[in-house]
């Protein structure tokens, strides 16, 4: 599977990653671990992980600890005091026996409001510059799901090394300045950031509104997601087609990470009007941007 440079962290990865998500939330924990597995056999090696991903850091410490040398592993963390960073930092890093992250990223930041709390004294900024400097980390990076406009304010503010992004179809099927990457990319080019895609797969929210139970749902995904591999390996494609992307994390639903990691071992990168063609493709299949609600 082909590699890129993750920006100024030197790093040659996968231009998939291992999503977490999966392995935290699948309800059979054997089931994500055979998933974890499947993905190293395939070469994968950059793992992308959460303690709010269920299970997942208890499910992936055993393979962690087997594999550590041949990982990137990119955690994060939703806490925004030092105090409380620096408590999850070394919680996250017992249950992953990793001994370091490669990446500890600010987790879905939502608001302005939170970015102040991250950067003000006594915020988290503070753990993860003293951890940075201790050696319990080594790059930083930050995670936004809704809003582009708050990366591009999170960039103003700090270097991050990293930055975390959905990078999909749909918001070129129906742009806005919540959802639109393409300013969030050349950023990261211009100043050598490592972008970290998500959301590819994704076909829109699920019909009846966000909050369907996730019994009801019949995808582990919180958005619905495209299922066939011939709209995976488009989706798939697009998203790191786009110049700037390094690589894909993969969704959250496990039973779908054979037909993503076929579409990544087959990769290849299309030319302005295929991607062009991927859109008109994706809006006659009813594809929709996950942001604005």
């Amino acid at each position: 599977m082909e590699q890129r440079r993750l920006g100024r962290t030197g790093y040659k990865v996968t231009v998939l990653t291992i999503g977490g998500a999966g392995i935290g939330f699948v309800p059979d924990p054997q089931e994500g671990v055979k998933a974890f597995e499947f993905a190293l056999e395939k070469g994968l090696n950059m793992l992308d992980i959460a303690p709010s991903y269920g299970d997942a850091e208890v499910r992936a410490g055993p393979l962690v600890r087997k594999y550590r040398s041949r990982l990137v592993i990119a955690e994060k963390t939703l806490e925004r005091t030092r105090e409380g960073a620096w408590a999850e930092l070394k919680r996250s890093l017992e249950r992953l026996g990793a001994g370091y992250f490669d990446i500890y990223q600010f987790h879905a930041v939502s608001s302005l409001e939170e970015l102040d709390r991250i950067f003000d004294k006594g915020g988290a900024l503070e753990a993860f510059l003293e951890a940075r400097d201790t050696g319990l980390i080594k790059y930083i990076g930050i995670t936004v799901h809704n809003d582009m406009r708050i990366v591009l304010k999170a960039l103003e503010r700090f270097d991050f090394d990293t930055v975390l992004i959905p990078v999909n179809v749909g918001s070129f099927i129906a742009p806005s300045p919540e959802n639109d990457f393409r300013p969030v990319l050349k950023a990261a080019v211009d100043r050598d950031i490592g972008v970290i895609a998500i959301k590819a797969i994704s076909k829109g929210r699920w019909p009846g509104g966000q909050r369907r139970a996730i019994g009801d749902r019949p995808f582990a995904t919180w958005y619905e997601p495209l299922e066939e591999q011939e709209d995976i390996d488009k989706a798939v494609w697009f998203t790191l087609s786009q110049e700037g992307v390094t690589t894909y994390s993969m969704s959250a639903e496990v039973r779908l990470w054979p037909k993503i990691i076929s579409a990544g071992e087959r990769f290849r990168k299309l030319s302005e009007e295929e991607q062009k063609e991927v859109v008109e493709y994706f809006k006659r299949k009813g594809v929709r941007p996950l942001f604005p609600e």
